[in-house]
């Protein structure tokens, strides 16, 4: 097949050689956006007269029926080619002749692919952005209905305070809405065209680049050719942005194996998301949440390979910049999958309110408010501090919980208790005190889960 770029050389390379250049496998993806960039870019040759008003018609009616073609499934994209924009330009001249071959006037492949993979990411922006704002909404129908659920709220993995599991719930809410801020904000420095930079320095046709970057739905241009070409920082922040995402998912997901587990026993998750053992019939293993944790490595990695593969370039554009895409479009597809898995796990889960009751009252979570109850009556919070930790020793060696102990007993460490240390010390009044504003109190929650439903 003749190479695009015949000329200087005699095109020849090796089948290897090919093989190796080629990134159509993975930029093939970007047929749309390589097609619609194209249009543009006929009709801005147009109104600046580079290119006859007939010729612009010829190439944008050929662009229509490519596109057209290649989503009615009509038109497989070749493989064999090196890139998608030799395909649609191959394409387009065998159907228009040679008016094809006008088409890449005022361009570079070097400006086209930033074009497209801005336009591409863009688009894989919007589609992450709604996906978690699924796994917002299911989140929040949780917390509706789990707002009165006791739990223990743990520090050191150790139990801590009283909270519901609702407030649990709701802290990977407020998470999400902030990588929901971080992707839209990443989108707002993406949205800069690159496409009239050509190979590095710009072009000597007299071109309208705010044109063409008005019609595709950029805000602005890139001011520095040099940059617009060799730009991928909107790749690596979109892949930060995702990796701490993922993060999130990841603190999520250990968190329900934990709860799911023997030892918890605080939530059970469906089994059309649980796999079972091939030796052991008793297990139910929350596979599902393990590969969600498992693949942030992945998306970590390919942040981690798109920074490495920039590193040590010079300016302008550098082949190793096609090792961007295969890192960038495995980080928003393991993404999306894994959005669209949790959403559908987490509304499948059931909370074992029992359980959470029982491990909050068996924690002495409520030594706190025992000190605070002591403190309110006047006594120093350390002095109330050491009668509240001597009073959970009692417990601990007597089998005890701090509901359980007599008043005779409370008043032989303080003669400050009495009967309304029992009202202080109650599990679901220890929640419904904490009206602090993002607090664990219903009334809180209440007020959070309004908050994210409005985000969303």
């Amino acid at each position: 097949m003749a190479k695009m770029w015949a000329g200087r050389t005699s095109a020849d390379t090796s089948k290897l050689a090919d093989d190796f250049n080629s990134s159509i496998s993975f930029d093939m993806r970007m047929y749309k956006q390589d097609i619609l960039g194209s249009i543009a870019h006929a009709e801005m040759l147009a109104k600046q007269n580079i290119i006859s008003d007939k010729e612009k018609d010829m190439l944008v009616s050929g662009l229509c029926d490519i596109l057209e073609s290649i989503e009615n499934g009509s038109l497989q994209i070749d493989l064999e080619c090196e890139d998608i924009h030799m395909f649609v330009e191959q394409v387009l001249t065998e159907k228009i002749g040679d008016v094809g071959k006008k088409l890449h006037t005022a361009r570079s492949r070097n400006d086209q692919v930033a074009l497209d993979l801005r336009m591409y990411l863009k688009d894989e922006c919007d589609e992450i952005v709604e996906k978690a704002k699924t796994l917002l909404s299911v989140i929040c129908d949780k917390a509706e209905l789990y707002k009165d659920t006791i739990m223990p709220g743990y520090t050191h993995l150790q139990r801590a305070q009283p909270i519901t599991f609702a407030h649990h719930l709701l802290s990977y809410a407020m998470m999400l809405l902030r990588d929901i801020d971080r992707i839209e904000d990443c989108k707002k420095r993406m949205n800069i065209s690159p496409i009239g930079c050509c190979a590095l320095a710009g072009t000597t046709y007299d071109t309208d680049r705010y044109f063409e970057a008005e019609k595709l739905g950029f805000s602005d241009i890139a001011l520095n050719s040099l940059d617009g070409v060799s730009d991928r920082d909107f790749c690596v922040e979109l892949l930060s942005d995702l990796s701490i995402l993922m993060m999130h998912l990841s603190r999520f997901s250990e968190e329900i194996i934990l709860w799911s587990s023997w030892e918890f026993k605080f939530v059970e998750v469906s089994d059309a998301f649980t796999t079972g053992s091939s030796i052991m019939p008793q297990k139910k293993n929350s596979d599902m949440a393990e590969l969600v944790r498992g693949k942030t490595g992945r998306v970590y990695g390919d942040l981690i390979a798109t920074l490495t593969m920039l590193k040590g370039l010079p300016l302008a554009y550098n082949k190793d910049m096609q090792e961007d895409k295969e890192s960038v479009f495995d980080a928003c597809d393991t993404v999306k999958k894994c959005l669209d898995i949790f959403s559908s796990m987490l509304g499948t889960i059931k909370a074992n309110e029992e359980n959470m009751k029982k491990a909050a009252s068996e924690g002495f979570i409520n030594a706190t408010d025992l000190a605070d109850y002591l403190t309110k009556k006047g006594m120093p919070f350390r002095s109330a501090y050491k009668v509240s930790g001597e009073i959970v020793a009692y417990c601990i060696k007597n089998g005890l919980i701090l509901e359980n102990i007599p008043l005779e007993k409370y008043k032989e460490f303080s003669e400050i208790f009495d009967t309304d240390v029992y009202e202080s010390i109650d599990l679901l009044n220890c929640v419904n005190k904490r009206t602090s504003e993002g607090g664990t109190s219903k009334s809180s929650v209440e007020k959070q889960i309004k908050f994210v439903r409005e985000k969303i």
